[in-house]
């Protein structure tokens, strides 16, 4: 049972829920990211925010709902071929949802690894893409998504439809799958190193880890998102690093590596 049930169903939540969260969750990083007291928690100061970011806020937020629109479009064409509407879904036993849910995270981590770190070593393609997603080299929670059109589609949309088909579960499972996979990227690119945060925590790879990878000298390594870091110690591209405290309050994700 689930608070939807009769209201609307699993596929349009599995459409809908994670596009409105993302703005919930987003915005609410937003409005607390230039609070005065917040600022001993931030990666960077709001002066390298304003000298070093390539494109305005009405212009990301413009970028991540292009790409949202697309990502529905996906999801409602995915759900529709893949549902049948003459069988009644039965959810499986919560430990077989929890497996499904661990598969779907390797294979979606395996996916945007692969196709990240292609976008970097293709120079066409970091040119003419995925350099959109860097002109965020502050990261902030709402430019999570920022990206190409075609990297999102590629990257997320396509990464997320196959991540659903090979782990086998349902759209009702997809649902918080989905909504899960949202948060965690959205505290990545959060810009605050926050006490008692569950994702930082929990996962290596979380805000300082993927800050890292928007630094300079750090583009060429730390591709893995949104969970796990295990390609990037597997084949090379990990880059370890240091959470320091700056002078002037907050925090520095210090890479380890020249």
């Amino acid at each position: 049972m689930v608070p939807w049930e009769g209201y609307v169903s699993d596929e349009t939540m599995g459409t809908f829920a994670p596009i409105v969260l993302y703005w919930v969750y987003a915005g609410g990083y937003q409005l607390i990211l230039h609070r005065r007291p917040l600022e001993r928690y931030r990666l960077h100061t709001r002066a390298e925010e304003e000298e070093k970011n390539l494109v305005s806020l009405p212009a990301v937020i413009r970028g991540v709902l292009l790409q949202q629109l697309v990502q529905a479009i996906v999801a409602m064409i995915l759900f529709m071929v893949t549902s049948d509407s003459s069988t009644v879904l039965v959810q499986r036993p919560i430990i077989v949802q929890a497996f499904q849910f661990l598969v779907a995270m390797l294979v979606m981590d395996s996916w945007q690894y692969f196709v990240h770190r292609y976008m970097h070593q293709n120079k066409f393609l970091y040119r003419h893409i995925h350099s959109q997603h860097h002109r965020l080299i502050v990261p902030y929670a709402i430019g999570a998504l920022y990206n190409h059109p075609l990297e999102g589609l590629l990257l997320d949309t396509v990464g997320g439809a196959i991540s659903f088909l090979v782990s086998g579960m349902t759209p009702r499972t997809s649902v918080f799958f989905f909504c899960f996979a949202v948060l965690k990227t959205v505290d990545d690119h959060c810009g605050l190193w926050l006490p008692y945060n569950i994702f930082q925590s929990l996962f290596q790879n979380n805000t300082a880890y993927h800050d890292v990878h928007h630094q300079l000298q750090g583009s060429k390594f730390n591709y893995s998102q949104p969970f796990f870091s295990i390609w990037d110690r597997i084949l090379g591209t990990y880059m370890p690093y240091n959470l320091v405290r700056r002078k002037e309050g907050g925090f520095e994700a210090r890479p380890l590596r020249d």
